[in-house]
């Protein structure tokens, strides 16, 4: 996530649309505001002081073991566990003594576990997490005192501790029971989803910065792409008969804009992507299977103002990132109206938005977790109060040893 930090430099390419569109706001008697701040400002919020983190100490097979056998886990988008636990370690927020500890940390990478094309996959996940949780509850007496209320665990996977990427199978195998008072830090975000539970913190799926660093482009490139987008808009292989895939927005947008000059939608992914994103005023960031994608992350980075197309989507930082002032929404039900919507943002707004584009950071988590406290009376049990851990609660296959 540490990719974030480039917005700031990026900024002031996100101003260049006013080349594009300056002279016809002018025309039409638009007036430009002044704008003053930016959502960088959110970074202000400091949490060193207000919280301590005690990071497990856990043997390298949950953690360090699996990124030396799969290098590729540091750059797919669910790499926010392994950076998460670098920037603790050396975070001021990190204590070593338990006994002051706000929170406690479980490192634990259960998505370092990828197919041959790149793609981790859960199967292992809710086995790993069991494990790692029976070594904490076993070894330290902190987890049994809250049953895990004053921990947090990172989770990335496409349904958060749900631990599958299909929904239907995620919905069924539900969270994980042990972890059911945790707080869970994950990029899944969907309202209303048995696979979000309150008091979750989202976040953004992450990004490679270097490689993203590596195609910046000069700041004064000017805007000319309109629209822009990258992806399947059918995805055959799972939904042969169409129309589930995206709930049919993602095939609203081929069908009515494959041949508008204002859209530059293609399923090609070019080498000059990322160029491409920072030539663009709008990137449209639909849902697929789930709400999110890293192509948010990837617009807001590149100064392209999202638009968001995604009716239950949880966004990422939402009690820090004024997502209402920096994005589009669009409801995808008016998917065709695209072109319209889009034309009829004034200028003005263009600009504040592209202005407004975020800058947070891995800190944001830290200051999701300080809101959080202190600890209400109910996370704490009484003396006496302390119950066994259920081991047998779960699918068969997470029962197995790991």
């Amino acid at each position: 996530m540490r990719q974030w930090v480039l917005a700031v430099a990026i900024l002031a390419a996100a101003s260049a649309a006013a080349l594009l569109l300056g002279a016809e706001a002018q025309q039409q008697g638009h007036q430009t505001e002044r704008i003053s701040g930016s959502a960088g400002d959110v970074l202000e919020d400091n949490p060193v002081g207000r919280l301590k983190v005690y990071v497990y100490d856990l043997p390298s097979k949950y953690n360090k073991k699996l990124l030396k056998k799969d290098p590729r886990c540091l750059s797919h988008m669910f790499a926010a566990e392994i950076f998460m636990h670098r920037f603790l370690l050396s975070s001021a927020v990190r204590t070593f003594n338990p006994e002051e500890a706000d929170w406690f940390y479980t490192p634990v990478y259960t998505t370092c576990d990828l197919t041959p094309s790149g793609l981790p996959l859960p199967f292992k996940s809710p086995r790993m997490m069991r494990s790692a949780i029976e070594l904490v509850a076993t070894n330290w007496p902190y987890w049994n005192r809250s049953e895990g209320a004053d921990h947090f665990f990172v989770t990335p996977h496409d349904f958060g501790a749900c631990f599958h990427y299909q929904e239907e199978k995620a919905i069924g195998r539900g969270i994980l029971p042990l972890l059911q008072r945790a707080t869970l830090v994950q990029t899944f975000g969907q309202k209303n989803h048995v696979c979000l539970k309150d008091g979750s913190i989202t976040i953004p799926p992450f990004a490679p910065p270097q490689k993203m660093q590596a195609h910046l482009i000069p700041a004064d490139t000017p805007r000319s792409i309109f629209v822009y987008f990258r992806g399947l808009f059918y995805d055959t292989s799972n939904d042969p008969e169409g129309g589930y895939y995206a709930r049919g927005a993602r095939a609203s947008v081929w069908e009515n804009f494959k041949n508008n000059p204002l859209f530059d939608i293609s399923t090609d992914h070019p080498a000059t992507y990322y160029e491409d994103m920072q030539r663009s005023v709008f990137c449209l960031c639909p849902l697929g299977w789930a709400p999110w994608s890293p192509r948010l992350v990837e617009a807001v980075v590149f100064g392209c103002i999202p638009v968001i197309v995604a009716d239950d989507i949880v966004l990422p930082f939402a009690d820090a990132i004024p997502w209402e002032d920096i994005g589009v929404f669009v409801a995808e039900e008016d998917v065709p109206r695209l072109d319209t919507i889009l034309t009829s943002i004034p200028t003005d707004v263009v600009l504040r938005k592209q202005r407004l584009l975020a800058n947070p950071s891995m800190k944001q988590i830290l200051n999701g977790l300080a809101r959080k406290l202190p600890h209400g009376d109910g996370v704490f049990l009484k003396p006496g109060d302390e119950r066994v851990l259920n081991w047998t609660a779960g699918p068969p296959g997470d029962l197995k040893p790991w």
